[in-house]
């Protein structure tokens, strides 16, 4: 059930994100636009995982370790992603499917990890 929520938020984190993306294209460079939406990705992500997937309080540990999952998960990403296009030869366009089936439940592994019970 956990899984399923976790699915859900990162649902609901990546359209929120994307409509505020959208907005702040109206006032700023794409690059600010992105970067603060990629900042309040990570805050949003944080308390739904807190508060929906897992239950639990917020605290300063989890939220200061909440980041270093999406550190270890992009490095994680790029890694198979480079191992995808360059060693087996998959399209660059394909390749992100597959290091979302691999890095989707090494997120929950992580997420769930800081938010131990």
């Amino acid at each position: 059930m956990r899984f399923k929520r976790f699915l859900v938020s990162g649902a609901v984190n990546t359209l929120a994100t994307y409509i505020l993306y959208l907005l702040l294209l109206e006032f700023l460079p794409y690059t600010w636009a992105y970067t603060i939406t990629y900042a309040a990705g990570i805050a949003l992500g944080y308390l739904l995982s807190a508060k929906w997937v897992f239950k639990k309080d917020l605290s300063v540990r989890t939220a200061a370790s909440y980041p270093l999952v999406y550190l270890i998960n992009y490095a994680i990403g790029i890694g198979i992603l480079k191992l995808c296009v360059r060693v087996l030869h998959v399209p660059a366009q394909v390749a992100p499917l597959i290091v979302i089936c691999v890095t989707v439940p090494v997120m929950f592994i992580l997420t769930r990890a800081i938010f131990r019970e």
